[in-house]
């Protein structure tokens, strides 16, 4: 499945991973999927986290290129 959006976040410790997937999440319409790379061992918590907090569907994560993880939203509303 690939992704209407990828944030390359990084190098970027909390929270700035969260707040990049935040800015950025009226950059797709509803259904599309943002994908958020982020080397932070916070944001494997943190993006489960804040989806269920803004109701939006976590779709899990996966390593890119590099073994860089990726982290999948889907923007549900």
């Amino acid at each position: 499945m690939s992704e209407d959006l990828t944030l390359d976040c990084v190098g970027l410790l909390c929270p700035r991973p969260i707040i990049e997937l935040a800015k950025h999440l009226g950059d797709v319409p509803v259904g599309g999927v943002i994908a958020v790379l982020a080397d932070d061992v916070a944001a494997a918590t943190d993006v489960p986290a804040w989806c269920r907090m803004r109701g939006q569907e976590y779709l899990g994560a996966e390593n890119a290129e590099g073994g860089v993880p990726r982290y999948r939203v889907r923007r549900l509303s």
